[in-house]
């Protein structure tokens, strides 16, 4: 797909995906979602990269869905829900999803959908002084992309509903106190903190960190004993596979490891 209103460049392992409306502060259109779904399609087949960082071109991030009656997203007559999806503008395949980190650096103001696909990442770093806002029932409309869930477990429920029923504005220094971000910087400094963190994921075995992504999502809506029962299976199983002989190995041997496991081909069958 020829993108035309994201980026996506690849150095050193990162992917830096980029939305790239800067003149309508990156605001959201279909074909922003299509772009960020297939770019994440994408980079999860590729075991050259290691992890994504998403951000924003000029000095926002995103200021939530493009409203011009151009781009006024309306439910179709379609029947199947993937194409009612695209005609709402909602990315098939999300950050979540797929098998490396995702790390939003939210360089600037995050309203609505700038704010909930955020969410959808797994680590995030924020701009203190940009403007944050679940918007949606200022609007007349409900969050959407799973924010009732993701939101509440993360910052708890009382947080939720003060940001997400009162739709109120907030600083990126506040979102950060409230765990919604790991860290609130100066804006010139949240994509170079994001790369600094995508990098460490060098460190890991791809597989391992995929599986442990996998599990920490599926806790969110998952009780203990059913998590403990799954981690109890895949430790059985990693422990006889290749990266943890060198794991072991390289850290005994004081040496960078040299992991030979594949996030795309080597992640196990039972949990996919």
């Amino acid at each position: 797909m020829a993108y035309t209103t994201i980026l996506l460049n690849i150095d050193g392992g990162i992917a830096t995906i980029t939305f790239n409306r800067p003149e309508a502060m990156n605001s959201w259109t279909q074909a922003t979602a299509r772009e960020l779904g297939d770019a994440m399609a994408a980079l999860d087949r590729n075991d050259s990269v290691r992890a994504v960082v998403v951000t924003g071109s000029g000095s926002a991030f995103c200021a939530g869905a493009d409203l011009s009656g151009a781009t006024t997203f309306k439910l179709g007559d379609a029947e199947d829900e993937e194409t009612r999806r695209d005609s709402l503008a909602f990315p098939a395949v999300m950050p979540w999803q797929i098998r490396k980190p995702v790390i939003a650096a939210i360089n600037g103001h995050a309203i609505g959908v700038g704010i909930t696909y955020a969410m959808n990442c797994d680590i995030r770093f924020v701009a203190e002084d940009a403007k944050i806002q679940f918007a949606f029932v200022r609007r007349g409309i409900t969050p959407e992309l799973s924010s009732h869930v993701i939101v509440a477990q993360v910052a708890g429920l009382s947080r939720a509903a003060d940001l997400m029923l009162t739709g109120r504005m907030i600083k990126g220094r506040e979102l950060a106190e409230m765990g919604l971000a790991s860290e609130a910087l100066p804006a010139d400094k949240v994509l170079p903190a994001a790369l600094e963190r995508a990098r460490e994921f060098h460190k890991a075995a791809p597989v391992s960190v995929a599986i442990s992504k996998r599990l920490l999502w599926e806790g969110l809506t998952s009780s203990v004993a059913e998590i403990d029962a799954k981690e109890f299976r895949i430790f059985e199983w990693v422990c006889t596979q290749p990266d943890a002989i060198e794991g072991i190995e390289s850290f005994l041997k004081k040496r960078e490891p040299q992991w030979k496991m594949s996030a795309s081909r080597d992640f196990p069958d039972f949990l996919k």
